[in-house]
């Protein structure tokens, strides 16, 4: 699946969509920050170099779709955070990001 261009106007996914889509990354946390529901998840690597690299993965599969998350890289690790920016929630876009990412992991 690809993003949707998403509107300031679009509605965030339900609890039940959300209860739906969230079998399909189950290692994905739910998190609320700054009253924003987010997906949030901490990938391990032996090394920052691995991290980085991963992150880098990420941003140019972000940068082709027109979607961007939060990336924090640290030594041995790095945490994405996925949210729809414009409509300050969750929307199908994060989810389907968070399966990308998920399958970036594995290759």
């Amino acid at each position: 699946m690809t993003c949707v261009a998403c509107r300031r106007d679009a509605p965030p996914v339900s609890d039940a969509e959300i209860a739906d889509l969230r079998p399909q990354v189950p290692e994905w946390e739910l998190v609320e920050l700054d009253g924003i529901r987010r997906l949030r998840r901490v990938f391990s690597f032996e090394d920052f170099a691995q991290a980085l690299q991963f992150s880098i993965k990420v941003g140019e599969v972000a940068e082709a779709e027109g979607h961007h998350p939060a990336l924090l890289t640290e030594w041995g690790r790095t945490t994405v955070t996925w949210w729809t920016h414009k409509i300050k929630g969750l929307h199908r876009n994060d989810f389907i990001m968070a399966a990308k990412t998920d399958l970036i992991d594995r290759a």
